[in-house]
Parts: C-alpha cells; sequence; structure tokens
C-alpha cells in the first residue's frame, strides 16, 4: 500500500509545533504506519529535495519537532508492541514501534497485558510465557510528560527523575533498526558494531559501508545530550540515540526491562533557606544513600503549586505546603528489604535535622497512592508553568517557554546555583527552579510576561551556557538540543567541533535533508 504525501492545511496546525509552542511551517505531512511506508516516504522526499523533519508525540520543549519547511514525517501511528526477548542476565526486552506512547508500554511492562502477543513470532512466544510469571519488572525511564513516545525518547536520550540511579534510555537501548534519508535501511545490536577508536564502519541492508569519523571532543563526564554522542571505541547504536532526528528514522527499538524493587518509598523535605536544602542534598549524596531520585523545588515553584492547589481544582490532590517554605526536596529511595528501606528513611531524617529542614513537615510515602500523591507534585510544576506561559502568549506571541537543561559537576552545584540567583536578581525576572538536583541539573525556568523580559531570558541562556561550560559541565541533560539550542550548542563545543558534528551528518544525509536547524542554526523560528 503506498503512502501519500498531504499537502498542509490549517486541520494540520497542531502539527507545527511542540510544548514550547514554537510554530514551524511544512508543505507536507505523512502518517506512515509500517517501515516500508517510512522507506517510501523518505524516497519520494529524497528524489524531491523535500527537507524532512520528524516527529513523535510532539511532548518535547526543545523545538526538535518543528519543521522550518518540507515534509513532517508523523510517525503516531507506529505503535506496534512487536515482539519480546529474554536476555542473557535474565531480564527481557520488548521490541517496539518508536510511536508507541511511554504510558502504553508502562502498561505491556507492569500490567502484563498485550494483545499484540498472538500475532509475534515463536521465539517471542516463549520469552513471553516466561516473563509472565517471571516477578514484577519495570522501564526505568521516567519522563514528566508519560504521553510521550519511545522513538522521541531514544531520539534525545531522554531520563527522567530515577535517572540518578538508573540512567537514560541509552542504558535500555539493545538494538535499533533505521532508516537513512535517501531510504536504506539497517540494523544494530549492541556489541555488534563498534568504532576503532573514532572511526566507524555502518554496514548497511543494501552491502553498502558508510566510514564515519567521529568527532574528537571529550563529552562532560555528567548527565549529558548535548550534541552527537562520541567516544573512543563507542558502540554504534549510541550515535543514534540522543541524535534529535538529524541522522536517520529510527523504525525500530529494542527496549530492556529491569526487575522493580520490593520497596520504593519517598521523602518530601521542605526548608526554610535553599542554602539549608542545598546542604541536604549534598549530604544525602555524600552519605551514599540509594536514592533512584533527588529532586529540588524553590520557593517560587513552591509559590506556583500553593495558588494552583488553592484556585484549581485538578491540583486540588496536591500535598499541603507550608507557608515558611522556601525549598522542597524530594528522594525516593529504592530498596529489596523493609529493614534496608527503613533505616534509609531514618537516616534520612537526622540529615533533615542537621541541614535545618522542617523535619515535622516533611511527607513519607510508603504506599503507592502515597508515592503517586508526591510525583503528582514533582510533574505538577512544568505543567502549571506551560499553562501559565499558554496565557501570556496571548497577549505576546513571541513568548515561549525558556526553561534551561544544563547541569554541571557535584563541586560546582552551590556556585552555579548562587550565579544563576545573581543574574536573575539583577535582571528583575520571575523565575522557577526545579529538577533533578541529585546530578546537579536544574531547569531554571524564566517567566515573562512581554517580548522584552524574553528577549533578556535568552541573552542569560547565552551567558549562563558559557559559564556552565567553563565548568565542565553541559548545556543539556535530557532534553537535548533541538532548534532552541543550537546556538548555544556552539558556545559549548566551538566552531571546530561543531564541523566535526556535521561531517558525521554529512556521511549520513549528504543533502542535509534530515532535521534542519536541529543542531545547526539555520532560521528562526516563530
Amino acid at each position: 500500500m503506498s503512502v501519500q504525501l498531504i499537502p498542509i492545511t490549517d486541520e494540520h496546525a497542531q502539527y507545527l509545533h511542540d510544548e514550547t509552542y514554537t510554530v514551524g511551517k511544512a508543505s507536507y505531512i505523512v502518517f506512515p504506519k509500517t517501515e516500508a511506508e517510512v522507506i517510501q516516504a523518505l524516497t519520494e522526499a529524497w528524489a524531491r529535495d523535500l527537507p524532512v523533519t520528524i516527529q513523535g508525540a510532539r511532548t518535547g520543549i526543545s523545538a526538535g519537532c518543528v519543521p522550518l519547511s518540507g515534509l513532517i514525517l508523523s510517525l503516531i501511528r507506529m505503535t506496534g508492541v512487536l515482539g519480546c526477548r529474554k536476555l542473557e542476565d535474565s531480564n527481557f526486552a520488548f521490541r517496539v514501534h518508536p510511536g508507541l506512547p511511554l504510558s502504553e508500554f508502562t502498561k505491556v511492562v507492569e500490567h502484563k497485558r498485550c494483545s499484540a502477543a498472538v500475532d509475534w513470532d515463536k521465539e517471542s512466544k516463549t520469552a513471553w510465557e516466561e516473563y509472565l510469571p517471571a516477578g514484577d519488572f519495570f522501564f526505568s525511564p521516567d519522563p514528566t510528560e508519560r504521553t510521550c513516545s519511545l522513538g522521541g525518547m531514544a531520539a534525545c536520550n531522554a531520563s527522567g527523575a530515577r535517572s540518578y540511579l538508573y540512567g537514560p534510555i541509552r542504558s535500555y537501548v539493545t538494538a535499533i533498526r533505521a532508516v537513512l534519508p535517501d531510504g536504506r535501511a539497517f540494523s544494530l545490536r549492541r556489541g555488534e558494531c563498534v568504532a576503532n577508536g573514532r572511526k566507524l564502519k555502518l554496514e548497511l541492508e543494501t552491502g553498502d559501508i558508510i566510514a564515519i569519523t567521529l568527532p574528537t571532543y571529550q563529552m562532560p563526564k555528567i548527565k549529558n545530550t548535548s550534541g552527537y554522542y562520541a567516544t573512543e571505541n563507542m558502540d554504534a547504536v549510541d550515535l543514534f540515540l540522543g541524535s534529535d532526528g538529524t541522522l536517520a528514522v529510527i523504525t525500530e527499538l529494542e527496549l530492556k526491562v529491569i526487575p522493580m524493587p520490593a520497596y520504593i518509598w519517598g521523602v518530601l523535605a521542605f526548608f526554610r533557606d535553599e542554602e539549608a536544602a542545598l546542604d541536604y542534598v549534598i549530604s544525602v549524596r555524600d552519605d551514599r544513600q540509594r536514592a533512584a531520585a533527588i529532586e529540588y523545588f524553590d520557593g517560587e515553584s513552591l509559590n506556583i503549586l500553593s495558588s494552583q492547589k488553592q484556585n484549581n481544582a485538578a491540583f486540588a490532590g496536591l500535598p499541603a505546603i507550608p507557608r515558611s517554605a522556601e525549598a522542597a526536596v524530594y528522594v525516593e529511595l529504592h530498596d529489596e528489604s523493609e529493614q534496608a528501606v527503613t533505616e534509609r528513611i531514618l537516616r534520612l531524617g537526622d540529615l533533615m535535622i542537621m541541614a535545618r529542614g522542617d523535619i515535622e513537615d516533611s511527607l513519607v510515602a510508603r504506599t503507592e497512592s502515597d508515592r503517586a500523591a508526591l510525583q503528582f507534585f514533582r510533574h505538577a510544576i512544568p505543567e502549571s508553568v506551560n499553562s501559565l506561559i499558554a496565557m501570556r502568549k496571548k497577549t505576546d506571541p513571541i513568548i515561549t517557554k525558556l526553561g534551561t537543561d544544563m547541569a554541571v559537576p557535584d563541586r560546582h552545584l552551590r556556585h552555579i546555583m548562587r550565579y544563576y540567583r545573581r543574574e536573575l536578581e539583577n535582571a528583575g525576572l520571575q523565575s522557577g527552579i526545579w529538577g533533578h538536583i541529585g546530578d546537579n541539573h536544574l531547569h531554571v525556568n524564566i517567566l515573562p510576561n512581554n517580548g522584552e523580559e524574553y528577549r533578556m531570558g535568552k541573552e542569560l541562556f547565552a551567558r549562563w551556557a558559557a559559564e556552565v561550560s567553563s565548568l565542565g559541565g553541559t548545556i543539556s541533560s535530557e532534553h537535548s538540543v533541538g532548534k532552541s539550542k543550537a546556538g548555544l550548542l556552539k558556545i559549548m563545543y566551538g566552531d571546530a567541533f561543531i564541523e566535526e558534528m556535521k561531517a558525521v551528518k554529512g556521511a549520513l544525509d549528504p543533502k542535509g535533508l534530515l532535521g534542519q536547524g536541529t543542531f545547526f542554526e539555520r532560521e528562526v523560528l516563530s
């Protein structure tokens, strides 16, 4: 069955933006359901020199899926669960299409329900029969937006709060299938194709071999999604994870799932000042607590949540926030025995007291429902800010969400927090700071009221990128670079390394049609 390139009309307006509400433009859109249809669409676009922008669920906040022109390749109808495999370490892996939402994959993994299993091959059915009684498993990457697509997660090497213990999605991708912009396909299984130093040879299904010279930069030794992954003797799979839709279209992923911890408890602690909260975070890290997540909320974030709880019925279930609180830290503990996790909770209480925390107001979640309430607290702040920005955009269309994704090494946490505070105070801009403070990965969200404040925020981000880079940090830890941070990527790496990245893209996409404007600046979007 042939796939049709559909001319863009007003009914496709939603496909011209992501969650930043940065608006792009395109001439055509296509909704393939199979890899064969992806190949057909790419082959036609290649013949017509049409730029191609890959889209998943459009939940990103870096404009990577926002088109500049040409064809939108929307993968939202490629939602199949294609098979199951038992791994050598007794864990399991599932083969999926890229458009499958994370929330749907979670149902397969945790609830062990999959209607597609009846159509799997014999090997997959056998593995599934072993999986059903094998105990509880989970997929650890947990971005805030659960409706995101698995392909989108792979494109930006997504992680989420639990990455403090479990790492990003890169750690769980065991194989991929993908198609180059000219329509040639290839398969990669982890461990089967590795670089010789910085030289990589990619064999396609046609028998063609593409020689790739990897960038020579040294990536920050922290949580990082800035630019193409490049290390000595790396696995070829890793080049395409975090490549943000600029090298190939991933048509299948094989994802490893791991045993669910027997006990998952959470603690939300409140503090009267930010320095006390930082003392607590550093002591938790130094104490080597087995924390899966260490999350931060500053005073303005708590104010926003308090207002939502009071004025918006959808947020009535938020935990009460003490009026005296100027910061909060959520720690999630995973362990295999009740005694061990209880001891860790008591130790957190000791660390809280030493850091001058308000232990009487702290909240402990031992049950699934209690933990869901605290996780709702964590997810509610970005949702609240998105709503606020969408409202302000109605009065000044230039405004989009302004949030950083930067991180620094452990030793620079206090410095970078003080630096942010000083810069924001001098600029007089409203902000909210929250995020994965265990990895020193904070989302500083500037909340502009008008176009001038938006411009000021963009200027701050450029200065912050230079400061963070000078400290050995990264300008993007989990949301990738997209189009909105392409200028910051140049600040981080410099012109010479950007040219090395362009050479990688040129080897795989010599016409430069895929993901134009992502990673490499091309045009300003509205």
